[in-house]
Parts: structure tokens; C-alpha cells; sequence
């Protein structure tokens, strides 16, 4: 079971949450001052989903983030510098300047990920690391992001099939921000709640609070502890609100205003702070701690990345293709041996617990025991009588009619159209 956080733990989902938005309440002012060179996707409003979740990881586990999953990299150890730094795309950056966006990771240390701009395919990537951990004994968690209108893309629903018919040690955190873009969700997909398709996989689906950051952060923590046990996947659909555009040239125009005024009011560093306050976990003082500090370290790393150098002309022909740049070796957890044969070699033959008819499952069927010669032996459950079937309808002359499917030279209706076709005149001429 979960263990309730330690004072330090509270302050620290308040620091990253609020270090957030901080963070790109500055890079809204840098695009305007034209100094960020990619898009800027705000997350704003949705800060305690990434945090919650991220959180709930341990360092050894894996995560891919998307656009809006900014404050998971922060819980994953990058600083405020790397995203500046990135955006502006400067020389310091993690990508050496390559990309004005997020698409960067760490796959050595922090065990991150890069983005990938086609919705939906980090499902099935992060599948693939979950099964290679497992293989490889290191008993890892793996967790990305979905908004709601990638869960209708063709890679979320093959990679989450995956994952359900592995039994892979992965968790998705489907982020229902209300809107794909210009589209409302209930304009998308006729659910109520998006956790339910996690039902069709046969896998654990739940619905929580995404603006409560101790909602996420539980679920999260329960659905890392089940794919720790082997039990499986697990979709989490956090319902939340994009309180700003799809980007920074979308003024979000489309949205009504009563529904930004109804999230606004369940800001989520707002409640948190009222749950700090109320449960006497700090006080004005602390919270002015943890703000100063929030401000001195941003100062810092953007004075760095304002300073930062745009990347040499040179670099332009360099990484572009992986020429024994680095190698790539497998962290074995475990003896080899368990997975080579012949410990690893098992019967070529299933064992199928049913069969797959429908017999048992409609009222009134008939059940057949067959003997091992496979003759048919006494039935198990009768049959309810069959009703005789309908009497078909004639043309009078006692011929019956046949079905308009697959009509020949043999349907008298056939041959009466053919003939009227022979005999109509055309306007336009005759062939």
C-alpha cells in the first residue's frame, strides 16, 4: 500500500508544480520578445498531472513526455536551464541547438525518452522498453502521456493491445484537457469517461481528479506498484482543463468562457496550497521559502540561456547520422542463462483454457459431449425447439422469388428489367 508522504515529499510536489509554471510563464514572455525559436505548448492547468504521475516513479523507471509534460522532466532531474536553453535553441542546450522544441531525452541517467510529434506512438515505444526491462530483469515501470484526442489514433489502440496481451509493466496517463485541438471531447468520442476503453484490453482503467495532485500522485502510485507485481497495464484518465490554445498563435477563441471561469476556480496549485495550509503543513513563511528559491534558480538559468551561443554553422553536418557515435549495450539484471535455452525452451504447444463457441454462453443451446472416437454421445443440455421458418412469398404461380442478393439470368425480376431496358429510349441517343 501506499505510504503517506513525508512533509519534505508535500513540499516538493508544491516546488515542482509551482516551478512549472514559473518557468513558462517566462518562456510566454521570451516568444514574445521572438527569443524562443519552436512552438511553446502550455501546460497550464495541468501542472498536477505531470507531477503527480512523474512522482510517483522511482529513478530507476522510465518515462517519455510530451508537449505539455514539462514538469515531469523537472521531477526527472533536468533543470530549468535544459528547457530554456532548448526553446531558444542555443548552442548549451540538450540538443546542441539541433531542435527549438522539447524533443530531447536521457536515456543513459534519467532514463527519459524523447517526445514524438506523431500522437500516440510512444505508447507502443514505451510498451517495447517495458517488455525489455522485464526481459532483462530490471524490474521497471514504464509511463507516457495521451491527450484526448490522441487516444483516437491508430498507434494508441495497437500499442495499448500490446501492452494488455503482454502483461507489460506500463502505465498511461490519458490527459483529458476537454479538447483535441478546436474539437471538445464529447464532439470525438462517445464516452463519458476515456478510462473506460481501458475495458476493451481486458486491463485496470481508472478515472481521477487531474487538478488534484495527491489523486494523480495515488493512482499513480497504486498503478506502479500493480505493474511492479506483474499484474499488467494500467490506463489512468486524468480529467483536467487546457487553459490556454492549442499553442501560443491559438487564442482559444472556440472555448466558451464559463468553462475557463468553472477550472479556473479548480486550479490545481491553488487547491494544493489550501490543502498545505488547511492540514498545517506550512506556513507563510515556507511558502515564501520555496517561492524565493523558485525565482532565484530561474534568474539564474535565464540569464545562462539568454547568454548561451546559437550553435556553430558546422554542426549543421555533424550527428545527423549515428557513425560510431555511441554504442548500445543491454543492462542485464539477471544470469543470461535464464533466458537461453534450455531453461528458456518450452513445450511448442498451447494450452487453452476455452475452446471459444458461444454454446454455453446463449440460453437454450445445445451442449454436445463428444467420445474419443469423436462420434456424439448424449447431450448435456437439450436444445429449446426450433421455430419453423418463414414461409416465403411467391409470384402467384407457386415459384418462389429470389433474394435481391447476387441476382442472376434465373430471377424473373431481372429478366423484366432487362427487358425494359432493351425497350426504353434514351434522350441522349442510343448506344
Amino acid at each position: 500500500m501506499n505510504r503517506p508522504l513525508t512533509r519534505e515529499q508535500h513540499f516538493d510536489l508544491y516546488y515542482y508544480m509551482q516551478l512549472n509554471r514559473q518557468l513558462e510563464e517566462r518562456m510566454v514572455r521570451l516568444f514574445r520578445q521572438n527569443k524562443i525559436v519552436g512552438g511553446l505548448y502550455s501546460s497550464l492547468g495541468q501542472e498536477g498531472i505531470s507531477i503527480g504521475s512523474a512522482y510517483a516513479l522511482e529513478p530507476r523507471d522510465w518515462l517519455a513526455p510530451m508537449i505539455r509534460n514539462i514538469g515531469a522532466l523537472l521531477v526527472k532531474g533536468f533543470k530549468p536551464r535544459d528547457i530554456f536553453t532548448q526553446h531558444m535553441a542555443k548552442y548549451t542546450s540538450p540538443t546542441f541547438g539541433k531542435d527549438g522544441t522539447s524533443h530531447f531525452g536521457d536515456l543513459k541517467v534519467r532514463h527519459t525518452v524523447s517526445p514524438i510529434s506523431m500522437l500516440g506512438d510512444l505508447i507502443p515505444v514505451m510498451t517495447g522498453v517495458a517488455m525489455a526491462g522485464r526481459y532483462l530483469g530490471q524490474n521497471i515501470v514504464t509511463l507516457t502521456w495521451i491527450g484526448d484526442g490522441g487516444s483516437s489514433t491508430g498507434a494508441f489502440h495497437e500499442g495499448l493491445n500490446l501492452a494488455a496481451t503482454q502483461r507489460a509493466p506500463f502505465i498511461l496517463i490519458l490527459e483529458n484537457n476537454q479538447w483535441a485541438y478546436s474539437t471538445p471531447v464529447s464532439r470525438q468520442v462517445p464516452l463519458k469517461n476515456l478510462a473506460g476503453r481501458a475495458l476493451a484490453y481486458g486491463i485496470t482503467g481508472k478515472t481521477v481528479d487531474g487538478n488534484d495532485v495527491l489523486a494523480v500522485y495515488r493512482a499513480t502510485k497504486d498503478a506502479v506498484e500493480q505493474c511492479r507485481a506483474g499484474r499488467g497495464p494500467v490506463l489512468i484518465e486524468a480529467k483536467t482543463m487546457r487553459m490556454k490554445g492549442h499553442a501560443q498563435h491559438d487564442p482559444a477563441e472556440y472555448v466558451p468562457q464559463a468553462m475557463f471561469a468553472h477550472w479556473k476556480a479548480r486550479d490545481p496549485i491553488t487547491r494544493y496550497e489550501a490543502y498545505l495550509t488547511e492540514n498545517k503543513l506550512w506556513d507563510e513563511t515556507k511558502k515564501a521559502e520555496i517561492d524565493a528559491r523558485i525565482e532565484r534558480e530561474l534568474d539564474e538559468d535565464q540569464k545562462f540561456a539568454e547568454e548561451s551561443p546559437l550553435p556553430p554553422a558546422e554542426l549543421a553536418e555533424q550527428g545527423v547520422y549515428c557513425e560510431g557515435c555511441h554504442e548500445i549495450k543491454a543492462d542485464w539484471h539477471r544470469p543470461k542463462s535464464e533466458v537461453t535455452p534450455p531453461k528458456s525452451s518450452v513445450e511448442p504447444t498451447w494450452t487453452v483454457e476455452s475452446f471459444g463457441g458461444v454454446e454455453a454462453e446463449i440460453p437454450g443451446a445445445k451442449e454436445v459431449a463428444l467420445s474419443d472416437n469423436g462420434a456424439q454421445a448424449s447431450p448435456a443440455v437439450e436444445a429449446e425447439p426450433r421455430a419453423k421458418p418463414a414461409q416465403q412469398k411467391t409470384d402467384g404461380a407457386g415459384e418462389r422469388l429470389r433474394v435481391p442478393f447476387g441476382r442472376g439470368p434465373k430471377d424473373k425480376e431481372f429478366v423484366k428489367e432487362k427487358s425494359f431496358a432493351r425497350t426504353r429510349h434514351h434522350k441522349r441517343g442510343k448506344r
